[in-house]
């Protein structure tokens, strides 16, 4: 099974641009997530976790620029990647809107086309194994382009699952993830599987890392979940 797509959670009220959004953003291999308005764009920020979030400026119940705001003082979310959404072109709205945290601002009407690579561009800064980068921790280098894990300079075997979730881990190092979110990450949102599978795999992921010596650089969180180092 290859890595799960990357999660966009889109958030604008217009219902025709909303499935533009999907329908592109399907079609190049995101999984997607729609809310049509500020409110219920940050529970399913919360609840879902994604890995991406385009987010229009002018929405009911709660406005874009406040979402974003909260979003960004949020410990959990604060590392998502906002794209900002605007028929607000000029240079004071634009401000506002990075200053508020949006790492990106798009001005409507705007190319679809440039608005998946704005998108791609925040996935190389925010998940690298799944554009194909090289990962590295220690002494542990991770190729994903070419599948392939070392340590120390000495190739280890490790199966299609223990590497996904190393790749996930080595993204970010000294991030605590809980069993929910690697579930999400390394299964995908759509498979059901028992949240104790995943100490099944950390278990097999730390033999293999082990394998030819070295510490154990997978910790355990008591209570919350894994993190690398």
């Amino acid at each position: 099974m290859a890595d799960h797509a990357p999660c966009v959670l889109v958030v604008e009220d217009e219902g025709a641009q909303r499935e533009i959004l999907r329908y592109n953003l399907e079609s190049e291999g995101f999984g997607v997530v729609l809310a049509d308005n500020g409110e219920d764009a940050l529970l399913l920020a919360r609840e879902e976790v994604p890995d991406l979030i385009v987010l229009d400026w002018m929405l009911p119940r709660v406005p874009g620029i406040e979402v974003c705001r909260r979003i960004k003082a949020d410990a959990g979310l604060r590392d998502i990647p906002v794209i900002m959404l605007s028929a607000r072109g000029e240079e004071a709205d634009r401000v506002r809107g990075l200053e508020t945290g949006a790492d990106d601002y798009v001005v409507k009407p705007f190319s679809v086309v440039e608005l998946i690579a704005r998108l791609r561009t925040q996935l190389r800064r925010t998940r690298p194994a799944s554009m194909g980068q090289r990962l590295s921790f220690a002494d542990i280098v991770l190729d994903a382009a070419e599948h392939r894990v070392s340590r120390a300079g000495r190739p280890l075997h490790l199966g299609p699952t223990e590497f996904r979730l190393l790749s996930t881990l080595m993204e970010r190092p000294g991030r605590v993830w809980t069993r929910e979110q690697l579930l999400d990450r390394v299964w995908g949102r759509d498979i059901h599987v028992d949240s104790r599978t995943i100490d099944v795999h950390v278990g097999r992921l730390r033999k293999a890392l082990m394998q030819h010596g070295g510490d154990n650089p997978v910790r355990t969180v008591r209570g919350t979940g894994y993190a690398l180092g």
